[in-house]
């Protein structure tokens, strides 16, 4: 049989057959050590002295041994992995939020099992159902309702809802200051002169467009002055909501403003008002909770509220590992503040 030359401070191994993966029995005979010895070795679990320590790391890494997570999870229970669940890995603002978890979880030792569920309320519960299986330590998700919180804390998985909440006491969150954030930018609007706004909206009932549509609504009721605000249902596309918007725009009461929920939203109203030639912030002003890439790539670049999401994601990670370590802590709300990124998108309403 053909033979693996190694280090000198291991013997030569014996090539397994095609298709046959290493085991720990093969560490352990070619490093000439017994199983409990290479287990610790590899684990860090015990004591092992230095030398054998490195020999049989060589030696797993010469047969290419990778351990055998299912087993490993079966016996410790949990495994050391994070399960994520975002609702749509195309939209920026979900990408950024998994690259965050993924980040802070590498630098714990964890890795990342990331699943996307498109909107989809039953493909959300599925990949809850997969992380139970394959025990992962916690859940960071973005849920679209509190089914999948719910069943994940009845199976006693820690977890940590993002960026809207559903079950506030019985699971941790994280979130923004959508509120305040829309307040602010809807009274720099109203500061400019504006007295016909409309703000996008895909949904109002979750916390996130919730708060929302409360802060623009709060800020037009303060404003001390006769406003004509409106809030629009502009889908949850980017062709959706650019089609709303070109009907809005072309309608006899047109506002002069426009407050776009979140990025999606705001790419349908740019597009809109580029097909009607209506020029921002000349003709329309245009602002947007999230920020994205593109807005500040056109021009004028687009006014928005700016989450610093990689660290939402990172916050999430913390506040889970905080969970996992003092599991009978009553559950807790983390809020994040968020900057609103001036650009060029609005100016004082035109002429009548």
């Amino acid at each position: 049989m053909e033979r693996l030359t190694v280090a000198p401070d291991a013997p030569d191994l014996p090539a397994l057959p095609p298709g046959r993966r290493a085991t720990i029995k093969d560490v352990a005979e070619g490093a000439a050590v017994s199983r409990s010895t290479a287990s610790r070795a590899l684990t860090g679990r015990g004591y092992v002295a230095p030398g054998v320590r490195e020999r049989v790391r060589r030696t797993a890494q010469a047969l290419g041994y990778v351990p055998d997570a299912g087993a490993r999870n079966l016996r410790q229970q949990v495994s050391r992995s994070v399960g994520v669940l975002v609702s749509d890995l195309r939209n920026s603002f979900y990408a950024d939020l998994a690259a965050g978890v993924g980040q802070q979880s590498r630098r714990r030792g964890y890795a990342m099992m990331l699943s996307d569920d498109n909107g989809s309320p039953e493909r959300e519960l599925e990949a809850a159902e997969a992380f139970v299986a394959l025990r992962v330590a916690g859940v960071i998700l973005t849920p679209l309702s509190a089914e999948v919180s719910e069943y994940l804390h009845r199976h006693r998985v820690p977890v940590v809802e993002v960026d809207r909440q559903f079950c506030p006491g019985r699971c941790d969150a994280v979130v923004v200051d959508n509120r305040g954030a829309a307040r602010r930018v809807t009274e720099g609007l109203l500061a400019q002169g504006h007295v016909r706004i409309a703000l996008l909206i895909d949904e109002a009932d979750w916390t996130t467009g919730r708060d929302r549509a409360a802060g623009f609504a709060g800020a037009v009721d303060d404003a001390g002055r006769p406003v004509e605000a409106f809030v629009v249902r502009a889908g949850w596309h980017v062709e959706e909501a650019r089609e709303r918007v070109r009907a809005l725009l072309e309608g006899p009461s047109a506002p002069t403003a426009l407050f776009a929920a979140n990025n999606v939203l705001a790419e349908g109203a740019w597009r809109a008002a580029q097909d009607l030639g209506r020029r921002i912030p000349e003709d329309l002003s245009l602002v947007s909770f999230d920020d994205a890439a593109w807005m500040s790539m056109v021009g004028p670049g687009v006014t928005a509220v700016a989450q610093d999401v990689v660290a939402l994601g990172e916050a999430a990670v913390s506040a889970l590992f905080e969970r996992i370590d003092q599991a009978d802590a009553p559950a807790r709300t983390v809020m994040l503040a968020a900057r609103v990124a001036e650009r060029g998108s609005t100016a004082p309403p035109p002429a009548s």
